[in-house]
């Protein structure tokens, strides 16, 4: 299967690229907060829309709030429909490894939970796939 989620004979690769997708645009946010930084170049590669703007956003807040973050949320999607050209997942991101802390390097305890229930939709953007609508619920809520 190449990188756009097509076998080399045309065929649909299923959900794997998106999901794929979903986990690198968490990876790319991870890398993007330890700076805090809503301009990282790199959130575009994996989310687009609506998605992006609430990546966006969040650092945004982050930077204003002097909040930068350490470690990696981990996330394990399920695959709740798939229709070749959009993938709609839901997962329960675990934030329990990616700690909040100043800038000058004081933790931040101001997260009260390590896990939210996020839904994300996946879609087919020509040759690759993009998070583009993602929701991500409040704390404890799975």
């Amino acid at each position: 299967m190449s990188a756009s989620g097509r076998h080399a004979n045309g065929e649909d690769g299923g959900p794997a690229p998106a999901v794929a997708a979903y986990r690198a645009m968490w990876k790319d946010l991870a890398v993007a907060s330890a700076y805090a930084d809503p301009e990282w170049p790199h959130l575009a590669d994996h989310a687009d829309d609506q998605a992006l703007r609430l990546l966006r956003h969040g650092l945004e807040k982050a930077q204003a709030e002097d909040v930068v973050t350490k470690g990696a949320p981990e996330v394990d999607p399920s695959v709740m429909a798939s229709d070749g050209n959009s993938v709609r997942l839901r997962d329960c991101v675990d934030e329990s490894r990616w700690l909040r802390f100043t800038k000058a390097g004081a933790p931040k305890s101001d997260r009260t939970t390590s896990r939210s229930r996020a839904d994300a939709t996946v879609t087919r953007e020509e040759n690759s796939w993009k998070v583009t609508t993602l929701s991500v619920n409040e704390s404890n809520t799975c």
